[in-house]
């Protein structure tokens, strides 16, 4: 059970009551409270409809993160948007700049579009002079990841709000419409990006993805010119890193290598490092791996109902010193974690080579409305309790950023197979990275400007294949040949002492890159210099 007062949220009050917003639908007004969590030293502000005098219905509204329900949707992103440029309106802040992470808070442009037509503006320039400090990024180009609404949707919950913009319902659509065979939609990113001085991808190719995505809405300009730029993403070096390989680097890069970490210099230092180190503080993190998946098991077992099968299947028989690839990530059918069971006869023979055996280990879940994405867990699942698997194959159920953190540092090899060019970034890769795993992708999202031939391996070509069909095909000829011919042999190419030094000199490449370049540090002084500076002098 969760207890508020165990946990670093307050709820924010003025004169001993509730701070709260309101937001008037045609046929009622829902309120909100605002809760306020402290994450380190930045203030994290979180909308709650569950108050007094709304609806049961309405209640329920900020009770879970994702509905399918599309009403429950499009309320959900008028609180957002609308309602929480009202919340830091009553919280007393003033943003100099307006950062959307994907189209779910683009509601947020007409509001401030709003405050502004209530000062005496015409919409157009009012929208004109809120852009300029609007900065909207987007995140994914599956096209189930942009929401759009019916237009009778907007009818149903907006009908009021138009007016005080100064617009007619036709001119309101307008705003925002795409036009699809099957009828007009409310665009989301359509109004995030008409309405913002600055938009972007997440990684290189995301960017070139998103502006041929996109152009439609530049039919003058040529695909190159649309105005989508890119910022890779990164991650908080400090919060994924294992200590144990904290300790090293302070060893041997330095005391004050986290205050330096986006500068490529100090890098080298890497090659400072014996390989018998290297080598000793990764076995460490696989033992704690396989000692925390034992222990996973043993409380599920004493808590009963759990059969032998499960028991196999959950990673009991993991072996600490066995090859280990890791993949674990959401379950969407983009992400093909099935690719590498495409040809499951072949797979077992990799997995039960005498003296060089391999280990799988999957873990993730499906977004509650993606079917397809359940019945691949399915799949991955009926491969892994196959006997003949011998329990190298493992799937970890109830999948958290707690296991997520032992994963991506106890791991040998990082494995991920999306269907080019639809993972916009991805960031679990990077996360293994800086503790010492290898990756193993697709050349898509960041793994297509990290990787330099001699830092992990690819798997598939960087081009575009003349259908999903061969595309499939080629990626899993590529990920079997390259296990067979390249990882397996590498890994267990021993000295005396059973250290790889090849494998430790690649090691030391993947975090001489990956670190540095892809790193938060890196990521929010790019916002900063291409995004926000120019916004302020705005």
């Amino acid at each position: 059970e969760l207890i508020l007062e165990h946990l670093p949220v307050t709820l924010v009050t003025r004169d001993g009551q509730p701070v709260t917003i309101d937001f008037q639908f045609p046929d009622r007004t829902i309120n909100a409270q605002v809760w306020e969590v402290r994450v380190g030293r930045v203030p994290l502000y979180l909308l709650d409809s569950n108050v007094e005098g709304n609806s049961e219905y309405d209640r329920l509204l900020t009770s879970r993160l994702y509905w399918s329900d599309l009403d429950r949707r499009i309320m959900q992103e008028v609180l957002l948007g609308i309602g929480g440029v009202r919340m830091l309106r009553a919280l007393g802040y003033n943003p100099a700049v307006w950062h959307m992470n994907e189209g779910h808070a683009s509601f947020l442009t007409l509001e401030r579009a709003r405050e502004l037509v209530a000062s005496g503006l015409a919409f157009a320039e009012a929208a004109a002079k809120s852009r300029e400090q609007n900065v909207f990024t987007t995140h994914t180009p599956v096209p189930a990841g942009n929401d759009e609404f019916p237009l009778w949707l907007i009818d149903k919950y907006l009908a009021i709000y138009w007016s005080e913009l100064g617009l007619t319902r036709e001119e309101f659509v307008d705003v925002a419409k795409h036009h699809h065979p099957q009828g007009d939609m409310y665009s989301m990113p359509v109004l995030a990006l008409k309405l913002s001085a600055a938009s972007n991808g997440v990684s290189e190719l995301h960017g070139e993805v998103s502006r041929g995505m996109w152009r439609f809405m530049w039919p003058e300009r040529e695909e190159k010119d649309v105005p989508i730029g890119h910022v890779t993403n990164g991650v908080h070096t400090a919060n994924w890193m294992a200590r144990r390989l904290n300790n090293l680097l302070e060893k041997y890069v330095g005391a004050d290598w986290y205050q330096n970490l986006d500068d490529a210099r100090i890098w080298d230092k890497l090659d400072e490092v014996p390989d018998v180190e290297f080598w000793e503080v990764r076995q460490h993190l696989k033992r704690k791996l396989a000692f925390y998946m034992r222990e996973r098991v043993r409380d599920r077992w004493t808590q009963g109902g759990f059969h032998p099968v499960q028991v196999v299947s959950s990673g009991v028989l993991i072996n600490p010193y066995a090859l280990t690839i890791g993949f674990a990530r959401r379950f969407a059918t983009y992400k093909r974690a099935s690719l590498i069971l495409s040809d499951i006869e072949r797979l077992i023979d990799i997995i039960n080579r005498p003296n060089m055996p391999v280990q799988i280990i999957f873990a993730g879940k499906a977004h509650p409305a993606d079917e397809p994405g359940k019945q691949l867990i399915q799949k991955v699942y009926r491969a892994v309790k196959k006997a003949e698997t011998g329990g190298r194959i493992v799937f970890i159920e109830d999948y958290d950023m707690n296991l997520a953190r032992y994963l991506v540092q106890g791991v040998d090899v990082w494995m991920n197979t999306p269907r080019r060019p639809l993972e916009a970034s991805g960031t679990s890769g990077m996360k293994a990275a800086i503790n010492g795993i290898l990756n193993f992708s697709v050349l898509d999202g960041w793994w297509r400007e990290a990787y330099n031939g001699h830092n992990g391996w690819s798997i598939g070509e960087d081009k575009e294949y003349e259908s999903t069909e061969v595309q499939d095909a080629a990626d899993a000829e590529s990920l079997y040949h390259t296990l067979e011919h390249e990882i397996i042999p590498m890994y267990y190419d021993r000295d005396a002492r059973e250290i790889s030094h090849e494998w430790t000199v690649r090691m030391r490449n993947s975090m001489k890159t990956v670190i540095p370049q892809f790193s938060t540090r890196r990521m929010v002084k790019q916002y900063v210099e291409k995004f926000y500076a120019p916004a302020v002098k705005k």
